[in-house]
């Protein structure tokens, strides 16, 4: 295999060009590419050449090279490039004992970062790699992370996540909870979020033009559209800063809401805030929300632990809901 370093850097950039089921790079795409990878590397200009791409490919579809299978597919008068088995990469090596020595060296220096402020996430990764690679053998598993592995969807996720990064728009086949047919929607996607163990797709609707959210798990098929991109303009983490959930009617008013808790309760909320607004004087809890769905099956979630003192809108949806469960019963 070639040592020199550019060779090294070219066939990582080629391996990701590769494995790129959502996007058809051509050969003028590859050059572009490993230049701009090089240029970015070395912080000078760098063009690599037409020929050496070639080159390339022949060495890594060698035996000398890394055996990739990669394949050459005629769209039109262009040919396009990449690997029969999308699976395939060659950065997908087994850890060796030094690499695996190594990576727990790592893990042992971020556990020093535990307890600095704003590093609470270390913990976290360095507990589900912990998990993950099994580098503290354990005979019995002795931790495991809240998931469902019967939610339907989740094998969206990937794709969607790539024509986000790759700007696609997409014709997405759907079907809500609320109706008996199929709907196709054209959305330029621009943001995943999970909620309460389920994923949810954010993207501007281009027959209604506003955002829209579709629940992962109610998408039936998703297609390339024809249609152009629309660039997104929208701050998700602002987005999201009024709202608990994902229902966010972007014509409604942020509320102040009062509730009064229970002794039951009190503790709970405290160490488990339900919103970042959250404020609590005594037995009183104040939010500044938007009301929406999600707001309302919280606080039904809690019973007869969460009063509603204001405002009237709230306490109407609440009776409402609660009018409509005491119905079944």
């Amino acid at each position: 295999m070639a040592s020199n370093k550019n060779a090294v850097i070219r066939y990582k950039a080629l391996d990701k060009c590769f494995s790129n089921a959502f996007k058809k790079f051509y050969i003028n795409d590859l050059i572009e590419y490993c230049s701009n990878i090089l240029t970015e590397y070395y912080a000078q200009d760098t063009t690599v050449s037409r020929r050496q791409i070639f080159d390339d490919i022949d060495f890594m579809k060698s035996e000398a090279g890394y055996d990739a299978p990669i394949e050459s597919i005629k769209d039109g008068r262009k040919v396009f490039y990449r690997y029969s088995d999308l699976d395939f990469s060659i950065l997908k090596k087994p850890l060796n004992a030094s690499e695996l020595s190594t990576l727990n060296q790592a893990l042992e220096t971020l556990s020093r970062m535990n307890n600095i402020p704003g590093f609470d996430w270390v913990n976290t990764i360095q507990t589900k790699l912990n998990s993950g690679l099994k580098l503290k053998k354990e005979e019995n598993q002795i931790i495991s992370f809240e998931e469902n592995e019967f939610l339907k969807g989740v094998e969206f996720l990937n794709p969607l996540y790539q024509y986000i990064v790759n700007k696609q728009c997409l014709d997405i086949t759907y079907k809500s909870f609320s109706s008996d047919h199929e709907k196709v929607f054209t959305v330029s996607p621009f943001y995943l979020k999970q909620y309460n163990n389920r994923w949810f797709l954010f993207g501007h609707n281009h027959e209604v033009e506003k955002i829209q959210n579709l629940a992962l798990d109610r998408i039936i098929e998703i297609k390339n559209s024809k249609t152009e991109f629309e660039e997104s303009s929208i701050d998700f983490e602002e987005y999201f800063e009024d709202i608990i959930g994902v229902s966010n009617d972007q014509d409604a008013e942020v509320v102040s809401i009062v509730i009064e808790l229970s002794d039951n309760i009190l503790p709970y909320v405290k160490s488990k805030p339900v919103h970042g607004s959250q404020k609590i004087n005594g037995n009183v809890l104040q939010l500044k929300v938007k009301i929406n769905y999600e707001l309302t099956s919280l606080i039904l979630s809690y019973g007869e632990n969460m009063k509603i003192v204001k405002p009237r809108e709230l306490v109407e949806k609440l009776k409402v809901r609660i009018s409509n469960l005491k119905s079944f019963y």
